[in-house]
């Protein structure tokens, strides 16, 4: 089975508020998506391939809605709260998402640990001066299990920093063996973020390295799927689709030059051009 993910991150903000949103009214962006990608994306054996897109909250509901009869297209969230409903009176968890209210808005994933959640997590914890980094990954496991407990699949994501690198086995395994810990990992796939070589002027890790480090996840969390999500493209799906260890990957923008942005029908070429049909 390959994982094809796609992440929407901000890129609802329309350019006259500085974002890349060219492709719909904001009011209409979600279902725009949905729908301009759902009938192309039934052409695919749903035993071979499966399609997630992660949105913004305020996108969640008419994404949901959006979807035709036999749409292969999960929605999904983009991150839960560490408490769920039921536990703490009914949940009035204020700017927090858990993951009954994902659950009751038709959401069937949800992204944890994506490195833009760790930054900020670890943030809260220099401003704390707090040195327990792992208090980050404990969290992060209280998220996947509450998910998993709600019925939603988890795209649980680990990487390293530049700083890092040296250290990686040490880095990536206390990720998988902390955030996994008493986790039901057939409901769990893992996307791996090499943090080091995502963003302008970075040299993207290769073949060999991604080869590897897949290789390592997969003995050190029982065989798990692994993704990558150091950003799938045109430019390097035939390669990831090489590599045996890696079982589908992470979409975010779709264009990097010229309107920057996200876009349907070049979403729908990355997906051609990884799975080669």
């Amino acid at each position: 089975m390959k994982h094809l993910y796609l992440n929407l991150k901000r890129f609802d903000v329309p350019v006259e508020f500085g974002g890349v949103n060219r492709i719909a009214p904001i009011t209409e962006w979600g279902s725009c998506i949905v729908a301009n990608t759902q009938e192309a994306l039934k052409e695919y054996d749903p035993a071979e391939a499966e399609f997630v897109q992660f949105f913004p909250e305020a996108h969640l509901m008419q994404a949901v809605a959006a979807k035709s009869e036999g749409s292969p297209i999960q929605i999904g969230c983009q991150g839960i709260y560490r408490q769920d409903t039921g536990a703490n009176g009914f949940g009035a968890f204020t700017a927090n998402r858990p993951a009954a209210a994902a659950a009751a808005m038709g959401v069937q994933a949800v992204l944890i640990g994506h490195c833009e959640e760790r930054n900020d997590k670890m943030g809260i914890l220099a401003e704390a001066k707090a040195a327990d980094t792992a208090a980050v990954n404990r969290i992060l496991n209280q998220e996947i299990k509450l998910a998993v407990s709600r019925g939603l699949k988890v795209l649980y994501c680990i990487g390293e920093k530049s700083e890092e690198q040296e250290r990686w086995q040490e880095v990536l395994g206390e990720q998988l063996n902390i955030g996994l810990e008493g986790v039901d990992k057939s409901k769990v796939v893992i996307g791996y973020e090499p943090i080091w070589s995502i963003g302008p002027g970075k040299t993207p890790a290769d073949k060999p390295y991604i080869t590897k480090i897949a290789r390592f996840i997969k003995e050190t969390a029982g065989g798990i799927d692994v993704v990558y999500g150091g950003g799938l493209k045109v430019d390097n799906a035939e390669m990831l689709s090489s590599i045996r260890e890696i079982d589908g990957g992470l979409i975010a923008l779709t264009r990097f030059s010229g309107e920057i942005g996200f876009y349907p029908d070049e979403y729908l070429e990355i997906i051609r051009t990884y799975l080669g049909k």
